[in-house]
């Protein structure tokens, strides 16, 4: 099983090298269903997944001179509290419904590749709203945390369009907050705060050190395969196929927690019935016309230069 992980794990670190994000969200399925891990360990250890995959894409960036640090580090550090205090939360609450977060998170993820995205350039702001910054931060660090997951295509949207950068550099200023709150999530995950010693390891989210770095390896090489193959495939495609996908395994997942809850709740009664079928009727009438909607913000698209980036950058940019 090891070895089918690890070629899967290679497909979505492609994902994320092809797409600039999304590939991610995977990964916990990936560790819950193929290697069997406690949804709490396969969070945890997506975090770490997560993290160490966002350093080796934010390496070109920073080398390339796209990164914007200040901003990057505001946003960062807000999102490393929010983080930690999501990932504390999490490894209290319940895995059934942790799991069932983390499914709608995947169908919000993948209703935001579907619908795809209209081009948002970054502009030259008078002055940073440092409190919308740290507080947006502080909230997708949370997200991140408490679900290990909500990374690139929350971020990419707020740098662009609070920070004012342009997409290539909101994108790889977004690697660099990734990496920050998912490891501030993982010791969130890991770390106990409290009880007999001030700070003490949570033998609940004990992950397999080994699997794990091998799933890492494998993504990374997948990133860089991916990395590679960016122009020669159509990203707008890919990204609504792997959008569906993405869907889908989100209805599996959430079925699996409550599907059985549901079914019984409808053999009741018709009355029971009918309101379940109408409930599931309005939700796939919703999922519709949101994904119907044109994008207003563009979605984490690491590769693809906004018109006029290469004449002009914000001010911001130019910040270390």
């Amino acid at each position: 099983m090891i070895a089918i992980a690890a070629i899967l794990a290679v497909f979505i670190g492609m994902a994320v090298g092809l797409l600039g994000g999304g590939g991610s969200i995977l990964t916990t399925p990936l560790l819950i269903y193929v290697l069997g891990f406690d949804p709490k360990q396969a969070i945890a250890a997506s975090l770490f997944v997560v993290g160490v995959t966002s350093i080796f894409g934010l390496i070109g960036h920073a080398r390339a001179g796209r990164v914007v640090w200040r901003i990057g580090l505001l946003f960062g550090g807000a999102g490393m509290v929010g983080a930690f205090i999501g990932g504390q939360i999490g490894a209290r609450l319940p895995s059934a419904l942790l799991l069932a977060a983390f499914a709608v998170m995947m169908g919000i993820t993948a209703v935001a590749m579907i619908r795809g995205r209209q081009q948002v350039p970054g502009g030259a702001h008078k002055g940073l709203p440092l409190f919308r910054i740290l507080l947006d931060g502080l909230v997708v660090g949370f997200v991140t945390g408490l679900v290990g997951a909500g990374g690139g295509f929350l971020v990419v949207p707020a740098l662009a369009l609070l920070a004012g950068l342009a997409m290539p550099r909101a994108v790889a200023t977004s690697l660099l907050v990734v990496a920050m709150k998912s490891f501030a999530g993982l010791a969130g995950y890991v770390f106990t705060i409290g009880g007999d010693s001030l700070i003490s390891l949570n033998p609940a989210t004990t992950f397999n050190w080994p699997v794990t770095l091998i799933v890492t390896a494998a993504a990374i090489v997948g990133a860089l395969i991916g990395s590679a193959l960016v122009a020669k495939i159509h990203p707008d495609k890919l990204r609504k196929a792997f959008g569906y996908f993405v869907l889908v395994m989100a209805v599996f997942i959430l079925s699996q927690q409550i599907g059985y809850a549901v079914l019984d709740y409808a053999n009741d009664s018709l009355l029971n019935a009918a309101e379940v079928l109408a409930g599931g009727v309005a939700i796939v009438a919703v999922f519709t016309w949101i994904i119907r909607r044109p994008a207003q913000v563009a979605i984490a698209d690491f590769d693809q230069p906004v018109a006029g980036d290469s004449t002009s950058a914000p001010r911001e940019s130019r910040s270390p």
